[in-house]
């Protein structure tokens, strides 16, 4: 008979590999600044939030935290390389201003992480309270980025066109936050399962919005839609 840990560690696993996805969605963005040597209308912020939310999820992760915890480890590492990579890529095209507001945020961030890691490792003692208190924070940020969906999706209505809501970015953020909440249901985890539970929930209302407007969305050719910043803020944020 299958372990529970067993059936945990692999639907971890799938979880993982869906979060790859969603951490490199981006990729198209950061392309086009590349080839066109600009940001243009492109913002950092999202990128930056993440940074931070990945970096906070690393610390939720470690065995001195929230033990048994490895592949939320994973998945946020290889997520913050990709992280700091973009930002480094919008760092090198954008303006002195962007450059400056990039940098100061990065200061600011591992500033603000390493007064966390040191009051929960000073100020906590055991695994309990240490995970109450990062895990809270996690949860308080990654509510925080939701933001962007939700103006997206009020885009949607108001508009009554679903053009800047990639139907797959929609599915990729249900699934991963269904798979990340089961994971969290399966050894009860209240921070992993907040998160995601609100994810799935956001994915699941894009889905919603999808079928209801999809069909009053104006048709236009491949060629003539141009990338629009808010289409990849929808996913800028920490999978899990």
């Amino acid at each position: 008979m299958v372990s529970a840990e067993t059936v945990r560690n692999i639907v971890g696993i799938v979880g993982n590999v869906i979060s790859f996805g969603l951490f490199i969605s981006p990729v198209p963005t950061f392309y086009r600044i590349i080839k066109s040597k600009a940001v243009e209308e492109f913002k950092p912020d999202p990128y930056l939030a993440t940074v931070l939310n990945c970096m906070l999820w690393i610390l939720y992760g470690m065995p001195f935290v929230h033990p048994d915890s490895i592949l939320v480890v994973t998945i946020n590492s290889f997520g913050l390389v990709l992280e700091l990579i973009y930002v480094a890529i919008f760092f090198i095209y954008a303006t002195n201003r962007g450059r400056k507001k990039v940098a100061y945020w990065l200061l600011g961030e591992i500033a603000f992480f390493a007064v966390v890691a040191v009051v929960a490792l000073l100020a906590f003692h055991g695994t309990k309270q240490r995970s109450l208190f990062v895990g809270i924070l996690c949860d308080i940020f990654n509510i925080i980025m939701y933001s962007s969906p939700l103006t997206i999706m009020m885009k949607v209505i108001n508009n009554k066109s679903v053009e800047y809501m990639p139907f797959f970015l929609s599915l990729t953020n249900f699934l991963n936050g269904s798979v990340w909440t089961a994971y969290a249901l399966i050894k009860f985890d209240i921070y992993v399962l907040v998160s995601n539970g609100l994810g799935a929930l956001s994915g699941a209302l894009q889905l919603i919005l999808y079928g209801c407007y999809y069909g009053s969305t104006p048709r236009k050719s491949d060629n003539n839609v141009a990338i629009k910043p808010s289409e990849f803020q929808l996913s800028a944020r920490s999978p899990v």
